[in-house]
Formats: structure tokens, sequence, C-alpha cells
């Protein structure tokens, strides 16, 4: 299933709810140090509940190790400066999809060095900066895994 990789997270309710998310959908999640919180802060336990067991949490001095050690089948970098939309990507379900911190979005010499094909956007309106990190998460890890027609899932 799909790599959730997150780049020096910074808020920890935001990491807790994107574990939560990753429990309900089967994705791996990734941290990259430096993290602005300690993993075991009450409000990361809080937003993620009971999730925490459900998700094996692996943090990473560098995403260079995460790539050395994880070998995903490609990395794709969610940014408000990139080329094309979420929804004309076609996701593989071994891809790591890269997320900045809340603050500051990931650096220009992440995002050069994963390519401007795999550097995506959400659309927002045009006076809009950026939408919530677990609330971008979400909505790209689900259309994601609705063009793996939701593999995995719970069928009703």
């Amino acid at each position: 299933m799909f790599h959730i990789v997150l780049y020096e997270p910074e808020i920890p309710a935001n990491t807790g709810n994107i574990i939560r998310l990753c429990a309900n959908t089967g994705a791996h999640l990734h941290l990259i140090k430096p993290l602005g919180f300690v993993l075991d802060d009450k409000k990361l336990r809080r937003a993620g509940l009971d999730y925490h067991e459900w998700v094996a949490v692996q943090v990473h001095d560098s995403l260079g190790e995460f790539i050395a050690n994880v070998k995903p089948l490609r990395l794709l970098a969610l940014t408000t400066k990139g080329g094309r939309r979420v929804s004309d990507a076609c996701f593989n379900p071994q891809d790591a999809l890269l997320f900045g911190p809340e603050t500051r979005g990931l650096p220009t010499c992440v995002l050069e060095e994963t390519g401007s094909d795999n550097c995506l956007y959400l659309p927002m309106q045009t006076q809009s900066r950026s939408l919530n990190l677990s609330n971008t998460v979400a909505v790209v890890l689900y259309e994601a895994w609705r063009q793996l027609d939701f593999a995995g899932a719970l069928v009703k």
C-alpha cells in the first residue's frame, strides 16, 4: 500500500490525525526528522486516539535514508508549486506521497530532486495559500486509493 511521508512535521495533532487515516486506509506512515514534537506528545495521542497500535510509524533521519531503506516505486511531492493536479496523476500501490512541514512546505531542493513531473497540487481558490496538512493527506490518499478501487477495503 501507499507510503505517506511527512517531511519535518511540526504539529502533533496533524500527525495524530494522519496516524488515524493511515490505520483506516492501510497506508504506511514515515516521519522525516527533525520533528516539531516528541512521539509521546499527548496532542499526538489524542488526535490518533487508539489507532497507534494499528500503524507502524517509522522515523527516518533524512529523506535520503527513507528512500534508501524503503525504495518506493516513485516519490510524489505534494506542493502548491506542483505542475500537475492530483486528479491527473496515475497512482501505483507502492508510491510514496511526500508532504512538507505545515508552516513552510517542502524546500526547493527537495522539489528539484523529486522532479517537476512528480510534483502534484490540489486545486484551490486563487487567493488561498494552502490547505491543512492532515486534510491534504486525506484528499490525496483517498484519490490514490480510489484509483486502485479501494484495494483491501471492507466491501459493503
